[in-house]
């Protein structure tokens, strides 16, 4: 996979260049500053996906590393003990029991999963990753920073030092896992324009770090371009389960009513452009047995509409460079 790369990331150079001599002056005169980089930034229209889809879903499991004492706490008012055994555990089962129920859930149901990786993970946690990766052998990785505590990304300490650790990031993940990654989503989705240069410096073709649109857009960095994958906000069910306090049956609702919503709009129009939501699950939600439990209906249901492609993130993006 190693020695492909390049020619992968040659092929989506190639495609920034092509879009930006084939596409209509409709479609260049859209282009515009990014609000947060301030890079210029263009949407990638897409007609339809695969198979006529109208509707890209990706679904993201993000297998992190967090260390003793540190992470996501179910009871906030528990959090002074020491130890703190029922968050420690909460925390524990999550990342071994949780990450394996939900790479089982996705093997049985035939549907492709993309793996957010913390780089430590695997060395934290060798026997858990490596039956792990035995359920998932093809899955995409996207690399996502060192760990999500001690060790993110070195924001306001300038460009360098962030390339520094995003291509150390890549390259501990390519050590442990053979796997070069295309992808990137930061830690805690806590990245600036420097994070963007970094990316692209380090041979990144994709970040999950774009939150704000439903289509892929084409982020023009000084350093070469990167393509921005929708991952909204609302999606992502560790913010709904842990900060608003919402059940698996809750998020699962929403889910279903984004996506399908989608849907419907691409139903009514049939010019409507191609649309695409990569949704961020984590262990500590639909790991649990309610939680796959919830998460089976989704992808059941989700499998039953003929405008909804089940894909993953590497997929996406060659379906855009194919086009």
């Amino acid at each position: 996979m190693m020695r492909r790369w390049p020619c992968q990331y040659r092929l989506i150079v190639a495609t920034a260049a092509v879009l930006s001599l084939l596409l209509p002056e409709t479609v260049l005169a859209q282009q515009e500053a990014d609000w947060i980089t301030k890079f210029p930034r263009t949407p990638v229209h897409v007609t339809a996906w695969p198979g006529g889809k109208k509707v890209a879903v990706s679904f993201v499991l993000f297998v992190e590393e967090f260390g003793f004492g540190q992470g996501p706490v179910y009871r906030p008012d528990l959090a002074g003990r020491s130890p703190d055994l029922v968050n420690e555990n909460f925390r524990q089962y999550s990342l071994s029991w949780g990450n394996l129920r939900v790479a089982r859930l996705f093997k049985d149901l035939d549907v492709p999963l993309s793996i957010a990786l913390n780089a430590e993970f695997p060395r934290a946690h060798p026997s858990e990753w490596k039956e792990f990766r035995s359920l998932q052998p093809n899955a995409p990785i996207v690399a996502h920073g060192m760990n999500n505590t001690s060790r993110m990304l070195p924001l306001g300490r300038g460009l360098d030092e962030q390339k520094n650790y995003v291509s150390d990031t890549i390259g501990l993940i390519a050590s442990t896992t053979g796997v070069k990654s295309m992808g990137w989503s930061s830690p805690s989705v806590y990245a600036n324009a420097d994070t963007m240069q970094a990316m692209a410096a380090a041979g990144v073709t994709y970040t999950l770090d774009g939150m704000d649109s439903d289509v892929v857009s084409l982020l023009n960095t000084p350093n070469g371009p990167l393509m921005l994958l929708p991952y909204p906000v609302v999606t992502v069910d560790m913010g709904q389960n842990l900060a608003r306090m919402k059940s698996p049956a809750e998020i699962e609702t929403l889910w279903l009513d984004y996506v399908l919503e989608l849907a419907e709009e691409a139903r009514a129009d049939a010019t409507r452009e191609a649309t695409t939501v990569v949704i961020g699950i984590h262990p500590f939600v639909v790991g649990t047995p309610d939680g796959a439990a919830a998460m089976r209906r989704v992808l059941a249901r989700l499998k039953k509409d003929g405008s909804v492609w089940l894909t993953d993130t590497e997929t996406i993006v060659k379906a855009i460079n194919m086009k």
